[in-house]
């Protein structure tokens, strides 16, 4: 794994943290916002509070990584690894309970 690679991951991480630890207040202040019985006075500050919050509390900017090689595209959510990754340590037969089909 490249540093890039490797600084992308703790990036990412660090992300899931900010975006475990914000999860409430942002839920909290995105239905003040969109609730339409509330005055436009307070919807508009729990937006502002909204806006105020860290960009990376939010879990859209959480990515799936592998946990090897740190490739974000076609990583398989169950192994936490990419294609790549996991079609070479299958042939190898290094992953319990995957084998190759034949039939």
């Amino acid at each position: 794994m490249s540093v890039s690679e490797e600084n992308a991951n703790i990036r990412d991480h660090h992300r899931r943290l900010l975006a475990a630890k914000y999860e409430l207040r942002r839920n909290l202040y995105k239905a003040l916002c969109k609730d339409p019985s509330l005055p436009s006075d307070l919807r508009e500050e729990n937006r502002f509070k909204l806006s105020k919050l860290p960009r990376n509390s939010s879990f859209t900017r959480v990515r799936n990584r592998c946990i090897f090689s740190g490739r974000a595209r076609a990583v398989y959510e169950t192994f936490r690894m990419s294609r790549i990754v996991f079609r070479s340590l299958a042939s190898k037969g290094m992953l319990n309970g995957v084998k190759k089909a034949s039939w």
